[in-house]
């Protein structure tokens, strides 16, 4: 041939029998990586009551020893996370410097004990006023430690400074509202804190004082248990620093005490500074505060004695016989529970003594005093007694946390012996264990029916029942008169609060137990209670965790759907963001528990009509986190629609999908890449000869990809799925649809900015254009020329607009990408292409190995081979050496793997740039080594002699 070649001729099939990896039998009997590994699980066993210490014993499934428990000591995070989840298993995640608690383990309790912080924020938000608050402030200026030169001089004084508190030296800030009143409750809990730590302990014991005397005053009546709640804080914050105080003074030698320290461990002086304190709080004169001052700091009789505990709380049980007020007294007693939860859980007696003691007390609370004192405040008996709510079920938990079912029903028994019981069987259904109360439905509903009407509200009762119900099943032959019952008194509530609050409950009951028919009935009366006067609207939150429950029981949306009501339920949802975080809702489950794809109807009208008030709350302040999600939800429900082998109604679907969904660009992108994938599923269908019917229904596909993807804004995705497109229009024989989806591609090129955002971040774009015309030279090769555009008119049209693209100035993506358009012309001279597209001709088949095409290609050559060494020269100076040599070893790698190296020229042009590699000593000399060494290998695989002589031109220059 009279021109030079360049690029070298290829054996592909051969080449590839070369490269493969060596095969090497397997002996199943020997270890395999992928065999499944044995992890070392560490359990964290609860012992019987009486056992010793929650141990941690390893428990394997078989002998292997996996490296990382070894060196974990068996207690690897995860299982301890797996520990702490659990409820049943204790929770046995221990300091490594703490040594090891060795208690009774009935002495312990455990993480299925729910806390007094997790019921706080509840009380707080519950029971609420909007009446004026008063609060006494003492003041607190004088400095509470004075200088005397005798000890009895400095003991006179501080008992003066106590007296003095409680003779007048108050002030009293009246007409606070209920934040003003929590701000001021917190700076006296700062107030407490900067005290204690500029060892002001009188003041802080001053503060504890007052703070205690708050709790004596009910004026605001329906605030007292949010009241108790912030001032038994402090009361907690005050017990904790007294107990660490006289704590740090017991470290001997720095070595502090052991958890389970037995009061011979501590020294004289932190003994005498703990009776101290006693001493302090018993000469306080009120018995309010000398009470839970002395709870607050209870544990602190460990460091007295053995029994001090023990003695101390049946004590202060008698003491709360002197609080006349019955709120206060409940209160006060819900206090000593839960100290002594948290400092001798073992000692039950006393806690059941404090609830019998109550019990005694009962019928106080329906005496003259308390009515009178009601009347003033002019609260309704009803409100009035859920205020004792918190405290009794704080009680009856403590008492009832791992009680045998002898004590339980006793206590029951007990509480049904007095009149007026609602308040107690209310908090005995919150208190004791769901099973307990389920086994015994029926009990409790004609407990709850013999109820006075006047007292604790009834409705309350049900759903106290109803919440047990969802946690734990009654007795088949019961499950549907209990029912019956419950909605019969909930049916006639009149005020839809109540009513939402209750029926909330009772839907999961039925959903649980019932089939659709009951849950339709359940839903009817609901609309029928909250439509007039657009009651729902206050009711929101219910009316979500309605849907919420239904659909977690029926997930089958055939059947869902099915349910008559459900549909008018969700009109119910008029505010538009409560209605999006419905319909999100529905359609994660659907997306959940959807396991085949549909296409029956009333699904998808259902669901399109529910992702469509999805699309439609999208407006220009929606953030991208929020569109992002709703269109992956969308999204989640278009890939589960499937019509079958009815190709024509798929795509109808797709096309009213795109024009109901247009304003969410990733589901536009996802429609694009269902119509490809249906495409190409006719395709199969059809094993690539297409029929007239499926050529014109491919068409249809290609064409409803080519004008949707215009509308997209991302520049990356619009070149990204032109190609892809491209791609299957050509795989479909649709060659001029297909040229017009990589024309439109090169047309795209010169728009793509300089920065794109990735994430919320604004980042180059050149890595990302690099890879996208990769991917597009690929494309490329097996792309036959049109008979009308001249040879390889969309290669050198991608070269033009390639050439006229600004880069970035210290960018060599240029010549990185020139380099690729080597590799895809060497590709091109060859007489059978590496791959090819089924029942498409390709150039190589088109032109036959033509003189004058393969000229064409090495004229194009030159012209990159030229633009490359331009490039290299402009790399010349000081700065950019190091590119240059990168890009040297770049384009000489190039040379060796695709172009014919017998060409003097390019023989010649190999040898500069190896030279020029390591001229400036930016080469790595292991790199040059290795190519060396692979050009020397080569050199002896036949018709490769020529790399013989290459290879002793190629110089190795040292370091130095």
């Amino acid at each position: 041939s009279g021109f030079l070649r360049h690029a070298r001729s290829r054996n592909y099939v051969s080449e590839s029998e070369v490269c493969k990896l060596e095969s090497i039998p397997l002996d199943f009997g020997d270890y395999h990586p992928l065999k499944p590994i044995t992890v070392t699980e560490s359990k964290t066993k609860k012992m019987n009551r009486k056992g010793s210490t929650s141990s941690t014993s390893s428990s394997s499934s078989s002998s292997v020893v996996d490296p990382l428990s070894s060196v974990l000591d068996g207690t690897d995070p995860l299982s301890l996370f797996a520990a702490a989840a659990d409820p049943v298993a204790t929770t046995a995640t221990m300091d490594g410097a703490r040594k090891k608690r060795d208690k009774d383990d009935s002495s312990a309790v455990g993480s299925d004990f729910e806390p007094w912080s997790s019921k706080r924020g509840e009380i707080l938000a519950r029971y609420t006023t909007t009446e004026k608050l008063s609060i006494v402030s003492g003041s607190f200026s004088g400095k509470a430690t004075t200088t005397g030169s005798a000890v009895s001089e400095k003991v006179r004084t501080r008992l003066e400074e106590l007296d003095d508190l409680e003779e007048g030296s108050q002030k009293e800030l009246l007409n606070l509202t209920q934040q003003d009143y929590m701000n001021r409750i917190e700076e006296l809990n700062q107030s407490l804190k900067d005290a204690w730590s500029s060892d002001q302990k009188v003041k802080a014991l001053k503060i504890v004082i007052q703070c205690s005397k708050l709790l004596s005053d009910t004026t605001v009546i329906q605030f007292y248990p949010s009241k108790f709640v912030l001032i038994t804080d402090i009361l907690d914050t005050f017990g904790k620093l007294v107990y660490e105080r006289i704590l740090s003074m017991c470290v001997d030698n720095r070595v502090s005490l052991p958890d389970n320290f037995s009061p011979e461990c501590v020294n004289d002086t932190a003994k005498e500074t703990c009776l101290n304190w006693f001493f302090k709080i018993a000469s306080i004169r009120e018995l309010i505060p000398r009470f839970y001052v002395e709870a607050a700091i209870l544990k602190c009789n460990k460091f007295l004695s053995k029994t001090g505990i023990s003695e101390c709380l049946p004590r202060l049980t008698s003491m709360i016989r002197g609080i006349g007020d019955p709120l206060v007294a409940v209160y006060a007693r819900a206090y000593l529970c839960r100290v002594g939860m948290e400092v001798a859980p073992q000692l039950k007696e006393s806690l059941n003594k404090n609830f019998f003691d109550f019990l005694l007390t009962f019928k106080q609370i329906h005496g003259d005093t308390v009515q009178n004192q009601l009347v003033v405040q002019c609260v309704e008996i009803p409100l009035y007694l859920t205020l004792y709510s918190p405290a009794i079920d704080w009680i009856l938990q403590c008492i009832a946390y791992h009680a045998p079912e002898v004590l339980l029903t006793e206590m029951m028994e007990r509480c049904k012996k007095l009149g007026n019981n609602a308040l107690l069987l209310n908090s005995v259904m919150s208190a004791f264990r769901a099973e307990f109360i389920a086994a015994r439905s029926m009990d409790f509903i004609g407990m709850i029916k013999e109820c006075d009407e006047s007292g604790f509200p009834k409705h309350l009762l049900f759903r106290s029942l109803g919440l047990n119900l969802a946690l734990a099943d009654p007795p088949e032959n019961d499950r549907l008169q209990i029912l019956n019952e419950a909605w019969k008194v909930i049916t006639k509530l009149k005020n839809p609060q109540d009513y939402i609050n209750c029926a909330e409950v009772w839907v999961e009951y039925t959903c649980r137990h019932f089939t659709k028919r009951e849950v339709n009935t359940v839903l009817a009366d609901v609309i029928k209670h909250m439509t007039p006067d657009r009651a729902f609207e206050d009711a929101y939150p219910q009316l979500q965790s309605i849907i919420r429950k239904v659909i977690t029981y029926i997930y089958d949306f055939s059947l869902l759907f099915s349910v008559e009501k459900f549909l008018p339920f969700l009109d119910m949802f008029q505010k538009e963001s409560v209605r999006v975080e419905v319909c999100k809702c529905i359609m994660e489950s659907f997306i959940k528990h959807q396991q085949e794809s549909t296409k029956d109807p009333v699904i998808l009208n259902a669901l399109l009509h529910i992702c469509k008030t999805m699309h439609d709350s999208v407006n220009a302040l929606t953030l991208e986190d929020e569109k992002r999600m709703l269109a992956a939800l969308i999204n989640g429900f278009i890939k589960m629609v499937s019509f079958g082998r009815d190709f024509e109604q798929q795509l109808s679907f797709y096309v009213e999908a795109r024009s109901m969904f247009c304003n969410l660009e990733p589901v536009l992108v996802q429609l694009i890449h269902s119509v490809n994938q249906l495409a190409m599923e006719t395709r199969k269908v059809m094993k690539g000869n297409h029929s007239r019917k499926t050529a014109a229904f491919v068409r249809a596909c290609v064409a409803f990809c080519f004008i949707t993807i215009p509308s997209l804004s991302s520049i990356f995705t619009r070149l990204n799925l032109y190609l892809h497109s491209g791609q299957v229009a050509l795989a479909n024989q649709c060659l001029s649809q297909a040229d017009a989806f990589f024309k439109a591609a090169v047309s795209l090129v010169p728009e793509v900015p300089k920065m794109i955002s990735v994430d919320g971040k604004m980042r180059p774009s050149d890595a990302f254009l690099l890879e996208f015309l990769c991917n597009f030279f690929s494309t490329l090769l097996v792309v036959p020329d049109h008979p009308e555009q001249g040879v390889l008119f969309l290669v050198r049209g991608l070269l033009n607009v390639i050439q006229d693209y600004t880069w970035e100035d210290n960018s060599d993506d240029k010549v990185r990408i020139y380099t690729n358009v080597l590799h895809l012309l060497s590709a091109m001279t060859q007489e059978a292409y590496i791959y090819h597209v089924d029942k498409v001709d390709s150039n190589d088949t088109l032109y036959g190995g033509d003189s004058k095409f393969l000229a064409e290609i090495n004229k194009l050559c030159e012209t990159v081979i030229a633009q490359i060494l331009d490039h290299l020269k402009t790399l010349g100076k000081e700065e950019t050496l190091k590119r240059q040599s990168q890009l040297a070893l770049y384009f000489f790698n190039t040379i060796l793997a695709h172009g014919d190296l017998r060409n003097n020229k390019l023989n010649q042009l190999s040898v500069n740039l190896w030279n020029l590699t390591q001229k400036h000593g930016f080469a790595d000399t292991k790199t040059m080594v290795k190519t060396l060494e692979y050009i020397k290998r080569r050199s002896k695989q036949p018709e490769m002699s020529h790399f013989t002589d290459l290879a002793l031109r190629l110089p190795l220059q040292s370091r130095t």
